[in-house]
């Protein structure tokens, strides 16, 4: 099956007290893998609006988006499916993770933080998540949404 074309999503970095915040993205608990909180990017609005909205809707968290730390891109060859994910440092500015927080799209059945240690016995994607989250700072420039110049 041919490729389509990629699909773009952003994701935050979440550091809190030396620690991680990762979801489970599988409704039904139908997977152990864990990721950084973030979704699909709408059309017409800003990567960091989407962002925003994404990480509230699947923590309750309402967070400040800070620099493009990394960029992933994942496919499979069956199916054709493409994604592109765009990692952006976070900071937690309102909100807690409460255990009857309800994601409303019922993907995010999980929400926690974990060390870095307790990464190395957690099934995880993608690989650079522990860099991302725990190495050198070292972010890319961000040049916000903006109206075409005609």
């Amino acid at each position: 099956m041919g490729y389509k074309f990629p699909r773009l999503a952003a994701r935050a970095i979440i550091v809190e007290a030396g620690r991680l915040l990762l979801v489970n993205a599988y409704p039904g608990g139908t997977s152990d893998l864990w990721c950084a909180p973030g979704g699909g990017i709408e059309a017409g609005s800003s990567i960091p609006d989407n962002l925003t909205r994404e990480v509230h809707e699947e923590t309750g968290l309402t967070i400040s988006i800070g620099g493009l730390l990394g960029i992933n891109e994942f496919h499979d060859p069956e199916s054709g499916y493409h994604q592109v994910d765009l990692f952006f440092r976070a900071a937690i500015t309102d909100g807690t993770l409460t255990p009857d927080w309800k994601d409303p799209e019922n993907v995010v059945t999980q929400r926690r933080f974990f060390t870095e240690s307790q990464l190395e016995n957690l099934r995880f994607k993608p690989d650079i998540l522990p860099h991302l989250a725990f190495g050198p700072v070292s972010e890319a420039l961000y040049d916000p949404f903006e109206a075409i110049v005609r």
